[in-house]
């Protein structure tokens, strides 16, 4: 879209580079004071109706808020800043900036509608994870250091539980499934429609060649007398007698020696004979 390259081009001078490593530098201080105790991290989420009251700075603060307080939280981190990266150079600074802003901002407005709920930044890890998972869907991850893991399996485990959590949650899960994943589906929604399309077609195709498969041939060539046909014997030489009424073909072994087909399908007694 030319509009879009348009505005895309007066965007690069404000686009951040590396802009995972921020966000990574940005939760880390969070979760060390959360750890040694210097900051309440109530302080930090997000909920409106705070924000309304005056306490705007959290609008901004829960962008920082890291994923967790145990011990893997490190790995989250490191994964994050991995995918991120990755995405970065597969849609560009600008793009990717405007894919977590897009997320962002999603949250923002949606969270007040429910503005007594706290809202949470899962359209950074969510969102960037989803869709490093559609570009390399192949991507071996060793979950728990261990396990090695195909990360499309992954995804779509992810994709199930946003699934269960928008059917069976109140609205405010419902908005958060939502924020969490609107992003994704604005810059990759096409693609994925595209490849659905694309894999129901192939598949397809290998059904029906398998059906071909399945079909049995019609051998070119099938002695009259022993059955053998050019299918299954390929090296077989197989002949035509002219004294045999409709065009009886035989092998090697009874082109010689067989009983001559006569019109009305009545046979002579055996007695050799040649083409």
């Amino acid at each position: 879209m030319s509009w879009f390259n348009k505005f895309e081009r007066r965007l690069e001078p404000f686009a951040i580079q590396n802009i995972t490593l921020y966000i990574v530098i940005a939760q880390t201080f969070v979760l060390l004071t959360w750890l040694l105790g210097l900051i309440d991290v109530r302080y930090v989420l997000l909920v409106p109706q705070l924000v309304k009251m005056g306490e705007w700075w959290r609008v901004f603060t829960f962008v920082g808020m890291p994923p967790g307080k145990g011990m893997l939280v490190a790995f989250a981190l490191y994964l994050f800043y991995l995918y991120g990266n990755a995405l970065e150079q597969h849609l560009g600074t600008v793009r990717y900036n405007l894919f977590l802003i897009t997320g962002y901002l999603l949250t923002v407005g949606l969270a007040f509608v429910t503005p007594l709920q706290p809202a949470t930044n899962l359209f950074l890890g969510g969102a960037v994870f989803l869709a490093f998972a559609f570009l390399n869907p192949d991507f071996t991850l060793n979950l728990f250091f261990i396990l090695p893991v195909k990360i499309k399996w992954l995804a779509l485990f992810m994709w199930a539980g946003f699934v269960v959590q928008f059917v069976g949650g109140g609205l405010a899960e419902r908005l958060a499934v939502v924020a969490a994943t609107g992003n994704f589906m604005l810059f990759f929604g096409r693609d994925m429609v595209q490849v659905f399309r694309t894999g129901r077609r192939s598949m397809q195709q290998q059904v029906k060649r398998a059906k071909v498969r399945r079909e049995p041939v019609e051998p070119m060539h099938k002695c009259h007398v022993c059955g053998k046909d050019s299918e299954a014997f390929p090296e077989e030489d197989f002949r035509y007698c002219s004294k045999c009424a409709g065009d009886q073909c035989y092998c090697e072994e009874h082109l010689r020696n067989h009983e001559h087909v006569v019109a009305g399908g009545n046979e002579p007694p055996a007695a050799p004979s040649g083409s």
